[in-house]
């Protein structure tokens, strides 16, 4: 009789664990963001006159004016997914060897060329054999896009 309340304990629990990874799962989005979201979620963020807006290597990238306008014209990049903007002055929270150590752990070999611009760590890498270029958040080290060289 343990034994069954045991199975069962452990069959409820299990079904949780579950759930709860479904729920995770289900927050984060998985859908690319569109030219048109950009440009909107752009404008929200008070930047003002948004144009070239444009997916290039992985991610979105835009010219537009700065909302406190001081800025004439700003470079930005945005996460095709999250849509985080990254910026001429994003500041970067990791160093060299932290985006170098993150990427040996994310299966990729061979980094080199890895600098930070644009508000992003950029990095040319193997994975898998295959050359690819590489966009890194310069806060928490994940890849923002891979594109194939």
């Amino acid at each position: 009789m343990t034994q069954r309340l045991m199975k069962t304990a452990l069959i409820g629990a299990l079904a949780l664990l579950s759930q709860g990874a479904l729920a995770q799962a289900a927050d984060k989005p998985t859908k690319a963001l569109t030219s048109g979201e950009v440009t909107s979620m752009l404008t929200a963020k008070g930047y003002t006159k948004v144009h070239d807006v444009k997916f290039e290597h992985g991610v979105w990238t835009a010219d537009a004016r700065s909302g406190d306008g001081k800025d004439v014209d700003v470079d930005v990049h945005i996460d095709p997914v999250t849509g985080r903007v990254y910026g001429d002055q994003t500041t970067s929270k990791l160093s060299e060897a932290d985006v170098r150590a993150s990427l040996s752990t994310g299966d990729y070999a061979d980094v080199h060329d890895l600098k930070f611009k644009d508000g992003l760590w950029k990095a040319d890498a193997k994975r898998n054999g295959q050359k690819v270029e590489l966009h890194v958040d310069p806060e928490d080290g994940h890849v923002v896009s891979v594109d194939n060289d």
